[in-house]
């Protein structure tokens, strides 16, 4: 029996909104790496960065009139004004989790409701800029026990899917937005590209995506713009990749598909996608402009969570 759409609806968010607390936290992380790294301009921009390609700029200017470090960190992690800080997306997700409580495991349930207390408890409390890495490895290893939790309990069946679609969209949109933050931190020096400094920054991309270790397993393990673009990108085995990310929402929807006989217009978007990142180079892509292929993709994949709502009648 297919799913009520409120049901598929909460299921996706709750999953969109765990992955986003995580990923806000490690572009947050990205941002602090690049600003110990890039001693050749002003902290503050490199941190106005991280507030476009999070997306909250505006709601930032909106509440402080100067780019400010620690207001922006705090901004990120803590804000109940922005809906995208990973205290809001942790709200968000048990909010919706609690909603769809009956389709999840009960270890499902309890872990992300302990990690919400866990999480909220901490942010609760000023941010200290000393904590600062030790509060972004909390919420990276409490969202990671969630995952592991709903990939141990969680039946294979249409709930899991609709699960997996909300991850693997989010983890495809943050991955873009955290690649994107190392492209405005040099855009303005072109010399800088390929230096000793671009290729440490590119390896700090890395360890804020915690793929460090298997950049090294899977290539030589001298840093290397192109290769850490290709690796980020097109590489299929890395779980954050984008490629990888398609892979696992076309299988779904494909799931789903057979599921509910019937093909939806999301699954030939998300095809049509994952073909694309198949068909792609670094090359062709550092051509054409890494910039625009990133702001594209975002616009691509906001509109297959768009048409994966309105297929499946979330709002209905």
């Amino acid at each position: 029996m297919a799913l009520l759409g409120r049901t598929a609806n909460g299921l996706f968010w709750m999953s969109r909104y765990i992955e986003r607390a995580e990923n806000m936290a490690r572009l947050v992380d990205a941002g602090q790496r690049l600003s110990m790294t890039n001693l050749s301009s002003d902290e503050p921009d490199e941190w106005q960065s991280v507030l476009v390609s999070a997306g909250v700029e505006a709601a930032y200017l909106a509440k402080y009139t100067e780019y400010d470090t620690a207001s922006i960190i705090d901004f990120l992690l803590r804000d109940r004004d922005n809906p995208s800080s990973v205290r809001s997306s942790i709200d968000t997700a048990r909010m919706n989790g609690r909603m769809v409580r009956t389709a999840l495991t009960r270890d499902l349930w309890e872990t992300i409701n302990e990690s919400w207390l866990i999480i909220k408890s901490r942010l609760d409390k000023p941010l200290n800029p000393v904590e600062l890495t030790a509060i972004l490895e909390l919420v990276k290893r409490q969202t990671a026990l969630i995952r592991g939790v709903f990939h141990g309990t969680m039946l294979r069946n249409e709930i899991f899917d609709f699960c997996n679609l909300g991850a693997f969209i989010e983890r495809a949109d943050n991955t873009a937005r955290i690649l994107d933050v190392k492209y405005w931190v040099l855009l303005p020096e072109h010399s800088s590209v390929g230096s000793s400094l671009d290729n440490f920054q590119w390896a700090s991309i890395l360890r804020s995506v915690s793929a460090h270790r298997a950049y090294a397993w899977e290539y030589d393990g001298e840093y290397r713009a192109m290769d850490i673009i290709d690796f980020l990108m097109l590489n299929r085995r890395l779980p954050r990749s984008l490629a990888y990310c398609y892979l696992c929402i076309e299988e779904s929807l494909k799931y789903l598909n057979r599921n509910y006989e019937t093909q939806h217009k999301c699954s030939r978007t998300a095809s049509d996608l994952t073909r694309r990142l198949s068909n792609a180079s670094v090359k062709e892509i550092i051509d054409g402009g890494m910039h625009e292929f990133l702001e594209n993709f975002i616009i691509e994949n906001n509109r297959v969570a768009r048409e994966i709502a309105e297929s499946y009648r979330f709002y209905a």
